[in-house]
């Protein structure tokens, strides 16, 4: 059976109520959306899945606002972004170095625990764009579209998020 393309999967899910092809869209998109919150939470394997069950569900309830004028990815990436703002704005996180470490060093040994306390230092919007577009592959325009940021602010925060990454992974070093 061929791959249905997103469009035809949105129309039978928000026509139909077509659980099965929400299905193959959840498990199309899921390692990236999950991919994401890893990222974004610093390791925390088990937040990242409750954020990502979050982004499927209100993207499951809210599909017949697919417009279609973006991607399907970019949509999803939308909400999963809308997502964690609300869980940090939930949890009005600090930006507080050592609490955020601390969260990092449950994360597994070697580069990977390095690299998520590289992304403890940047400010959350520069941790996101990072993300977007350094794990996720996301261009300018599309992480512009997520985040509904200029893209002169994105390419901004990419700059400063790269140059402190840079830093601090050559001061432990990996370069």
């Amino acid at each position: 059976m061929a791959q249905l393309s997103d469009i035809s999967l949105v129309a039978q899910v928000a026509v139909f109520h077509n659980k099965r092809a929400f299905d193959q869209l959840v498990r199309k998109y899921q390692s990236p959306v999950r991919r994401f919150f890893l990222a974004q939470t610093l390791g925390d394997g088990p937040l990242s899945d409750d954020l990502a069950q979050d982004t499927f569900i209100k993207a499951y309830t809210h599909i017949a606002s697919f417009k279609g004028m973006a991607g399907f990815q970019t949509w999803l990436m939308r909400i999963a972004y809308n997502v964690l703002y609300d869980y940090r704005r939930s949890q009005k996180q600090t930006t507080d170095v050592e609490q955020v470490a601390g969260t990092a060093s449950e994360a597994p040994a070697g580069l990977k625990m390095d690299l998520y306390k590289a992304l403890s230092l940047l400010k959350p919007d520069e941790r996101t764009c990072i993300t977007l577009q350094l794990i996720d592959g996301q261009p300018i325009d599309k992480i512009a579209e997520i985040t509904q940021m200029p893209e002169g602010t994105v390419k901004s925060h990419l700059s400063r998020g790269k140059k402190q990454l840079a830093n601090y992974l050559k001061e432990n070093g990996y370069g």
